[in-house]
Parts: structure tokens; C-alpha cells; sequence
């Protein structure tokens, strides 16, 4: 009997296969409606085809032609199908039975003849750029109308509004706008919408009204429209069909609707990139069919992650959160997601680490929280779900992100259980430990990085089996020993090797080839020497290499050149590789080059393609500038000659070059003029001239250059004035010029001060200004080095230099200038700051710098107690002027100073009790000046020796070897600070009656016992006899004090 069943149901799968067959081949043999065969020639002569995509549209079967369907029963067509199969859009490339075309021309109205067409589709051709045909509007019947990408153009036509049949709408395109959205309410049978692109800027907010009117609409698609402003809310909600909505991508100014999360038939939410604010309704969580959530690249959405993933999430399956304000912490109910297979939080604000409970995820294959402020370990072990299949953690996950953020802890096993791991980016934390060896067990894995952590030990060998690898980065750890050939073993995909930064040494033999071909290879660091590596000669492909600071003491061999065709990048920076470069030397056109930090010798070697960044600064490389530089480099943007012993003139070609955003020629020993044509750098942003034999004029074209922000030329011997072309340079950070013969007057420079809004540091020390200090210098808002020292400057220190804003401030976030910054290169900015006498070179530390420094000067008048407004000062030069006056009691609020010097002047008073306060002052100078009173050698002034207090007569006290007179409480008046003193007159009459008042008494001591006694005599008798008695005694006390020192001095032993 079961046999028979079996039979019988056989039997009725082939009557019905038998059945469609024969249905398909009578519509296919049905010969379509003569009107419509004409329409369809008729629209066809309109097209340009010039593929002859519609080859076939020929003989009397119009239903066999490409592209068309017709009614079975009737034979009228109902379908006109001319879609490009092969869009780019798509990304495919392989061929269908269709060929390839690209229609054209003119959409003829003969279309309107179709009068059962129910379906068109013309997308993804070239109608270049013509509107949308208004006929399209009368093919009432129609169903289905794909337009998307076609080349239409202009506005579309709202009579498209009166297809109450059409249910799938797709004009996506970028050429298309709307100036009004209210004809789509007459398209009441609408499922699926897609506008992708069109310009609905001048919709408005009207869109969601018009749009709740379509109860059948399923899904909708408005990503990159131009919308703006805020989401409307709704009393009541039409869309309760709303399977998808996207609209990303636009810009909005709004909170999520509420209305939204009340839409239970959603699946797909994608409002990525659209300028939301506010909290994440948590209803999103309890939407019982949503698979898919994009809320990405927002910026100011906020969640709590331990409230937000409390929610049931029943059918989430993509989860896109990244580049919020997301907080808090994953809580352990994360794990409850169990549908979820990919998981983007990058760049938020979520704490703590990753919950154990993850393990539970089966379906996980997608998760980054890169750029987070994660601080916690990651777990030691991993929960696991009875519901998984495999018993290995995490089964399906195959990439795992957690760089940038702080965790901490070493790396667990776990990591190498992740079988189906293809890249894991553990980057830029603070992991420390070894790494583990069960990483080489992961055979898909393809990147793996480490870089910018803690971790310690040796490179397990185990890595060298992972035969998919082709990224590997364990840069800037603090990894050590030996990497030999087995670490490589495997690695024959191998493409990016970064091991910079660490303390390996590479232990391969010169006759080792390697099983790879690396396209970067970035070794910095690294001890390869103290040979070049002649395994290199093998690597063909590279495009990236990176050997600095290797210990390389050698010459670069020959064959190198052969093979550095290639290189994108060459850096074999700070080694000691020496011998003369070739020139012009093998390169590919556009790299970077940097020999700098070497002992290269002989002449300025040449690249044989043009490049974009050279330095060969810190070398022994001689001779003269290449007058056809600009010939050979016309497009360089960083430029460094600096500390190498090059000569003669800078060629006036350089002029030429009008990319350059660096020029280093500082420390050689360059002569002759600074070239005017350097006015020609337009995008010149660092100028470093400084620390060669130039002389002559700084060029007025130098103010030409409004995009640059630091100039030196200090330690030249340039005259003349600065030009008032300077007032140009509104770009200006840095300007030093000191140690020249430069003359004029500081208020011609500065001007008004508004040009110099970005000035940080002004160095004009060591030439020949003259004039008075202007007050207007406090308009420069963002100096911080003022350094006008050892010039001819006069009159008063100005009291608005208390205004000066950024030394108001005290600096403490440090913030690294540099210039130039192309690729990795840069100028780095430095100053020497004259402190105790001495030259200190600030470069990383700039920033922090805030000094004042007018010593040796003719500065005169008192100093302006607006100084100590001044409270992010470190440094304070005033000496060697003729200032006077007494130092301000205020100074005390200069908290930050490290170094006070007002010596060689002309101030008086006494020294503040205040100064001792100051706990960062390590160098103070007060020295030849007329400073009087007692030195207040308290708290941290006692840290100062008398050097810091000498040549003031009016001092005493400590350190000084000078006492103050007497050593009484009411010789000194606390209250004022200084010793009593009268004029001469009023010492004259206290002198008199002082010597007066003495005689008096002494006559009087001696005439009044006389009459005493003289007037009885027994007083007289037994005064005497006392004084005898007197005199008899003093022998014997005189005895008995001698014996009781002496038993003192005996028990005191």
C-alpha cells in the first residue's frame, strides 16, 4: 500500500511539471496584440542602442522579444522589462543572457498604447539627463515603476499621482528633486517606496503627514534626500504595515519619534548619519520583529548600555550603534541577544569591559567597540549556551574589534579558541603579558593586531604557522628577543609586517629567502644590524619600507636600487649608514624619503622621480644647492636640508616649487640673500632659514605667504628693518629672528597687533631695535614667548602687558607643534628660552612655555603691578635695565614662575615676605639693585644662596653674611616691613637730649649719696662699714665660684 502512495504522488509532480510546461510554452508561442507590437516598435525607434541589447525585437511574437511579458490569455503585453543586468551599482562584472547594453535617447509616448502594461522598468540606463516623461502618468493600470538610476533628470512629475494601482515606486537617483510631495497621497495601493537621493530639501516637514496617508506603504527608502529640521510627531499612525524605513543619511535636527517604536511590523530601521539627538527610546528593544537597527554616525544619541540592552531584543540580528554618546556598561544580559550576528558600538562612551555572558551569542560574526573608554580586563573565561551547536566559544564570530580603548589585564586563552576568527584588532590598549601561543592555531585568521600595548616577552614561534595571515602588527609594545626564520615559516600571504617599536632582534640568515612578498614592511626600531639586510633583495613588492633607528652601521648595497623602484616610502632614518647616495637615485614617483639622522656624505643626491617628501637633515652632505632643483622636484612638499655642511647660495629656482609646505635649510653654512621668490611658496606653512652665514634684507615677498606658521631666521646676520609686509602673515604661530642686525621699532611691526591673532612666540632678541615697548603689544591674544632681550628698546614697561591673554593663562595641556604635517612627516617646532644665563631647547614642550624676557635693555621707569596679572608666566627677565621702584606684593600670584630675574637695575624697597611662596621658583636673581631690609630667608626662599641677593647694600640677614642691626623686636617694624629711620634733624635733637639726659644722671649718682651722708654721721659710719665687709668677702666667693666651675667642667666629661 505504501508503495501505490508513493507512485500516485510521483505521478501528480509530473502532471505537474507536464502542466507549466505546456502553460509556458503556449505563452511563449501566443503572438502578442498587433497595436502593442507596433507600440513597442514605435518606442524602440525613439532609443539609442548601441549595443543592439534589443537585437530580438523583430518578427510578429512581440512576447518572445527581450525584455517583454504578455498575458497568457489574451496576449497583450504587460510587462516591459529594459533594466541594465549589469550595473556597476551592483558591482557586477560577469555577463547574463541578456549582453550588456545602455539604452538611451527618447522614451516615445507610444508606451501609452500598452493599455494592460502593469510593469516598467528602464533602470540603470543612460537617458542623459532628461526628465522624467509626464505620459507616465497615464498608465493607469501600472503596477510596478523602476526608474532608479536611469539618467533622469529635473523635477519629477507629480500627475505620477494619479497611478492609484502602483504599488512599487523606485526613482532613486541623484539628478531628481520634488518641489511638492502631495500627489503621492493619490497612490493609495503603495507598498515600496524608494527615493534614494532626490532632492526633497524643499518638502519640508509636511513629509510624514503625507506620507502617514499610504496604509498599505511596507517599506521606504529616503537615504540622502536633503531632508532637515525635526521629526514630526503623530496623533495617529497610518504606516501600521511598515515592514522597512530608511532614511539615512540626511539632516536632521531631531529626537527619534515615539511614534516609531510603536510600529510592532518593523524589521529594518536604518536612520544612520542623520543628525539625531537625545536619548534612544528603550522601545526599540520590545519591537517584536526588528532584525536590523542602524543608528550609526549620529553623534549625540545617548543610551545607557546597561538599561538599553535589558530589553528583549527577540529577533535582532544587526545592531549599528557606532559613533554615539552610548555610556555605561554592557550589563550580563547582553548575552540574551542570542539572534544577534552583528554588533557595531564604535567610537561611544561605553565603560567598563566585555560581559562573559557573550560567549551565548552562537550567530555573533561582526563586533567592534574600537574607541571606547573600556578600563576592564577582558573576561577569563566565556559562558557558554546549551543552544549553541559547537563547544567552542563563540563558534561563528569572525571579526572582533576593540581597539583604542584602556583595557588592561593579559590576553586569555580564549582568544585562541575563536575558530572561525578571520581579524582580530586588539590595538592602542593597555594589555601587558606574553602572547598567548594559541594564537597560531587560528588557521583563518588574516589580520591580527596588537599594536600600541604593553605586552612583554618573546614572539611565540606558533604565529609563524598561520598560513592565511596576511596582516600582522605588533608595533609599540614592549616585546623582546630573537625573530628567526620559524616566526615566519607558514606566512606565505603575508602582505603588512609592522614589529617597529620593540626590542626584537631579527636573527636571519643573509641567504634566507623569505615565503612571502610584503608590501609594507615596517621594521623601525628593530636591531637588524649591524649589517643591511640582505634578505631584502628578495622582496619585490614592497611599496612600504621602514628600517630606522635598526643599527645599521653599513653602506646601502647596489642591488637595493634595483628593487626601490617600488617604494612609496623609504625611511632608514637615525642609523649609521654612510658612503655617498646615488644621484639621481631609484624611486617611485610621489614617495617619501628620509635618509636623515645618518653619515651620508658628498653632494645633495637626487630622487629619478619626482617625490613629495625629502629629508636628509642631520648628515655630512656638502656642497651647493642643485640650481635645477625645482627641475627635478617640482611638486615636493617637505623639504629638509638641516645640520649638514651645504654652502654657497639658496637658488632662486626654489621659487619654483610651489607645493612645498616645509623648507628646512636650517645649520649649514649657507650665504648670500634670503631669494625673494620664495614668496612663490603659496602653501608654505614652515620656514627654517635659521643658523647660517644670510645676510642682506628679509624680502618683503615673505609676506606673501599667508598660510605660514612658524619663520626662523634667527643666527644670521640680516639687516634692515622687518618688512610691514609681516602684517600679512595672519596665519603666523612662531616668528624668530633673533641674533641678527635687524633694526626699527617693535610698534611697526605689530602694528595694531590684529594681524598677529595666532602669534604664540615672538623672539626678537639680540639686534638692534630701538623706540619704546608698544602698549598695543597686549592685542597680540595668543602670545606666549615675548623675547625682546639685549636690543636698544627705552622708555616704561607698558601696563597693558598684563592684558597680553594667553600669559593670563596658565598652560597646562600639552599640545605637541608641529607644522607642515604631510604622511607622517613634519616640522617640529623648537625655541631655545634663555634661562639662568643659559640656552634651553623646548621642542615637544613648546606649548607649555610662557616667558617674558626684555633684559638688557634701556627700559626705565617703576615695574607695573599689572604684571602680575600675568599668572601662567614660567619665566621672568627684566634684568640689566634701569628699572626702579619696589617689586609688587602681588607677585606672589605668579604660582607657576620657574625663573625670576630682575637683576642689575635700579628698584628699591624691600623683598616681598610673598616671594617665599612661590614653590616652582628654582632660579631667582635680585642681585645690584638697591634692595633694603631684612631678606625674608623663609620657606623657599632658603633654597637660594647669596649670589641671588648680592650687591643690594640696604640687605641683611640670611644668606647674606651681613646682620641686621640689633637683634631687638621693636628695631624692626613688622607692620611696614622695613627699620625705623627719621631724617637727619630729628637724629640731631634725639642726639642731644640722649647726651644730656646721661650727664644728668651721672652728677646726680654722685652728688646725691654725698649730701646724704654728709648730713648725719652714723649714716655715714654704717654705709661704710658695709662697703668693708663687702670688700673682705669678694676673695672667698671669688674661690668658690672657681672650685664649682671646676666640678661643672669635671661631671660634664
Amino acid at each position: 500500500m505504501e508503495i501505490v502512495t508513493k507512485l500516485i504522488f510521483v505521478l501528480q509532480i509530473l502532471f505537474f511539471i507536464i502542466s507549466e510546461y505546456v502553460c509556458s510554452s503556449d505563452a511563449q508561442l501566443m503572438s502578442c496584440l498587433k497595436s502593442d507590437r507596433e507600440a513597442l516598435l514605435d518606442f524602440k525607434s525613439g532609443l539609442e542602442d548601441p549595443e543592439n541589447a534589443l537585437s530580438s525585437w523583430r518578427g510578429s511574437s512581440c512576447c518572445q522579444w527581450k525584455g517583454i511579458s504578455c498575458e497568457n490569455s489574451t496576449g497583450a503585453v504587460v510587462a516591459v522589462d529594459l533594466h541594465n543586468p549589469h550595473s556597476q551599482m551592483y558591482g557586477s562584472s560577469s555577463s547574463s543572457r541578456y549582453g550588456f547594453w545602455n539604452l538611451s535617447g527618447e522614451v516615445r509616448p507610444s508606451l501609452t498604447k500598452l493599455k494592460s502594461l502593469r510593469h516598467l522598468d528602464l533602470s540603470f540606463n543612460a537617458f542623459n539627463n532628461i526628465p522624467i516623461p509626464e505620459f507616465f502618468g497615464s498608465l493607469k493600470n501600472l503596477q510596478y515603476l523602476n526608474l532608479s538610476n536611469a539618467g533622469f533628470s529635473g523635477l519629477i512629475p507629480p500627475n505620477l499621482g494619479n497611478l492609484s494601482s502602483l504599488q512599487y515606486l523606485d526613482v532613486k537617483s541623484f539628478s531628481l528633486f520634488v518641489g511638492n510631495l502631495e500627489w503621492i497621497t493619490g497612490l493609495i495601493s503603495l507598498k515600496h517606496l524608494v527615493m534614494d537621493g532626490v532632492d526633497l530639501s524643499m518638502v519640508g516637514s509636511n513629509l510624514i503627514r503625507v506620507l502617514n496617508s499610504l496604509p498599505s506603504l511596507t517599506e521606504l527608502h529616503l537615504s540622502s534626500c536633503g531632508l532637515s529640521g525635526s521629526i514630526p510627531s503623530l496623533a495617529t499612525v497610518n504606516l501600521t504595515s511598515l515592514v522597512a524605513i530608511d532614511l539615512s543619511s540626511n539632516n536632521f535636527n531631531s529626537k527619534i519619534p515615539d511614534w516609531l517604536v510603536n510600529i510592532s511590523s518593523l524589521v529594518m530601521v536604518d536612520m544612520s548619519n542623520c543628525g539625531l539627538y537625545g536619548r534612544i527610546p528603550l522601545g526599540f528593544g520590545e519591537l517584536p520583529n526588528l532584525q536590523v537597527l542602524h543608528l550609526a554616525g549620529n553623534n549625540n544619541l545617548t543610551a545607557s548600555c546597561s538599561e538599553l540592552f535589558r530589553g528583549r531584543w527577540e529577533k535582532i540580528q544587526v545592531l549599528d550603534l557606532a559613533s554615539n554618546k552610548l555610556h555605561g556598561k554592557l550589563p550580563p544580559s547582553f548575552g540574551n541577544l542570542t539572534s544577534l550576528s552583528y554588533f557595531d558600538l564604535f567610537s561611544n562612551n561605553v565603560q567598563g569591559g566585555i560581559p562573559s555572558s557573550i560567549g551565548k551569542l552562537c550567530n555573533l560574526k561582526f563586533f567592534r567597540m574600537s574607541g571606547n573608554n573600556l578600563t576592564a580586563t577582558l573576561p577569563d573565561f566565556l559562558e557558554r549556551s546549551h543552544k549553541c551547536l559547537s563547544k567552542s566559544p563563540l563558534a561563528s564570530l569572525q571579526y572582533l574589534y576593540l581597539s583604542n580603548n584602556q583595557l588592561v589585564g593579559k590576553l586569555p586563552e580564549w582568544l585562541g579558541q575563536l575558530k572561525s576568527i578571520v581579524e582580530l584588532s586588539l590595538d592602542h590598549n593597555s594589555l601587558y603579558g606574553p602572547i598567548p601561543a594559541s594564537l597560531g592555531s587560528l588557521q583563518n585568521l588574516t589580520s591580527l593586531g596588537l599594536s600600541g600595548n604593553r605586552l612583554n616577552g618573546t614572539l611565540p614561534t606558533s604565529l609563524g604557522q598561520l598560513s592565511e595571515l596576511s596582516f600582522f602588527d605588533v608595533s609599540s609594545n614592549h616585546l623582546s628577543g630573537l625573530v628567526l626564520e620559524k616566526h615566519f615559516q607558514k606566512l606565505g600571504k603575508l602582505k603588512i609586517l609592522h614589529l617597529s617599536s620593540n626590542s626584537f632582534t631579527l636573527n636571519l640568515s643573509s641567504t634566507w629567502v623569505p615565503p612571502f612578498q610584503v608590501v609594507n614592511l615596517d621594521l623601525g626600531s628593530c636591531h637588524l644590524g649591524p649589517f643591511f639586510p640582505a634578505w631584502l633583495k628578495s622582496q619585490k613588492d614592497v611599496n612600504y619600507l621602514d628600517l630606522s633607528n635598526a643599527s645599521i652601521s653599513d653602506t646601502i648595497p647596489n642591488w637595493f636600487w634595483e628593487i626601490s623602484s617600488n617604494l612609496l616610502l623609504l625611511n632608514v632614518s637615525i642609523n649609521q649608514l654612510e658612503g655617498q647616495l646615488p644621484s639621481p637615485f631609484n624611486i617611485a614617483p610621489v614617495a617619501d624619503v628620509d635618509f636623515s639622522s645618518n653619515l651620508f656624505e658628498g653632494p645633495i643626491p637626487l630622487p629619478i622621480a619626482e617625490v613629495d617628501l625629502l629629508d636628509l637633515s642631520n648628515n655630512k652632505l656638502s656642497g651647493f644647492i642643485p640650481e635645477n632643483i625645482s627641475d627635478s622636484l617640482p611638486d615636493l612638499i617637505f623639504f629638509s636640508l638641516s645640520s649638514n655642511q651645504i654652502e654657497g647660495e639658496i637658488p632662486a629656482t626654489i621659487g619654483k616649487m610651489n607645493s612645498l609646505q616645509v623648507i628646512d635649510l636650517s645649520s649649514n653654512n649657507l650665504t648670500g640673500s634670503i631669494p625673494s621668490s620664495l614668496g612663490n611658496c603659496f602653501y608654505l606653512k614652515a620656514l627654517d632659514l635659521s643658523n647660517n652665514s644670510l645676510s642682506g634684507f628679509v624680502p618683503d615677498s615673505l609676506g606673501l605667504l599667508s598660510l605660514l606658521q612658524t619663520l626662523h631666521l634667527s643666527n644670521n646676520k640680516l639687516s634692515g628693518e622687518i618688512p610691514s609686509s609681516f602684517q600679512n602673515l595672519s596665519s603666523l604661530e612662531t616668528m624668530d629672528l633673533g641674533n641678527n642686525r635687524l633694526k626699527g621699532s617693535i610698534s611697526s611691526l605689530i602694528g595694531e597687533g590684529k594681524a598677529f591673532r595666532n602669534l604664540r612666540i615672538l623672539r626678537l632678541r639680540s639686534n638692534e631695535f630701538s623706540g619704546e615697548l608698544p602698549s598695543l603689544v597686549s592685542n597680540l591674544s595668543s602670545l606666549q614667548v615675548l623675547d625682546l632681550a639685549e636690543n636698544h628698546l627705552n622708555g616704561t614697561i607698558p601696563a597693558s602687558l598684563g592684558d597680553l591673554k594667553a600669559m593670563k593663562q596658565v598652560q597646562i595641556i600639552n599640545q605637541y607643534l608641529f607644522f607642515g604635517k604631510y604622511r607622517g612627516m613634519y616640522y617640529e617646532d623648537n625655541l631655545f628660552v634663555t634661562i639662568k644665563g643659559q640656552n634651553l631647547l623646548y621642542t615637544k614642550l613648546l606649548s607649555l612655555v610662557v616667558s617674558l624676557d626684555l633684559s638688557g635693555n634701556n627700559l626705565s621707569g617703576d615695574l607695573p603691578a599689572e604684571i602680575t596679572n600675568l599668572q601662567g608666566l614660567v619665566v621672568l627677565n627684566l634684568s640689566r635695565n634701569h628699572i626702579t621702584g619696589s617689586i609688587p606684593e602681588g607677585i606672589s600670584k605668579l604660582e607657576e614662575l620657574s625663573s625670576l630675574d630682575l637683576s642689575t637695575n635700579r628698584m628699591s624697597g624691600p623683598i616681598p615676605q610673598s616671594l617665599s611662596s612661590l614653590s616652582f621658583l628654582g632660579h631667582l636673581n635680585l642681585s645690584n639693585n638697591n634692595f633694603s631690609g631684612m631678606i625674608p630667608y623663609t620657606g623657599h626662599m632658603t633654597t637660594y644662596d647669596a649670589s641671588s641677593f648680592a650687591g643690594n647694600p640696604g640687605l641683611c640677614g640670611d644668606p647674606l653674611d651681613v646682620k641686621c642691626p640689633g637683634d631687638h623686636d621693636d628695631d624692626y617694624n613688622d607692620d611696614n616691613k622695613e627699620w625705623t629711620s627719621n631724617d637727619d634733624s630729628n637724629d640731631g635733637f634725639i642726639d642731644n637730649w640722649f647726651y644730656l639726659s646721661v650727664g644728668l644722671g651721672f652728677a646726680a649718682g654722685l652728688l646725691v649719696p654725698y649730701f646724704i651722708l654728709s648730713m648725719r654721721k652714723s649714716w655715714s659710719d654704717a654705709y661704710f662699714d658695709f662697703v668693708d665687709k663687702v670688700v673682705e668677702r669678694l676673695p672667698l666667693l671669688g674661690r668658690r665660684r672657681a672650685v664649682h666651675r671646676k666640678s661643672r667642667g669635671v661631671d660634664h666629661r
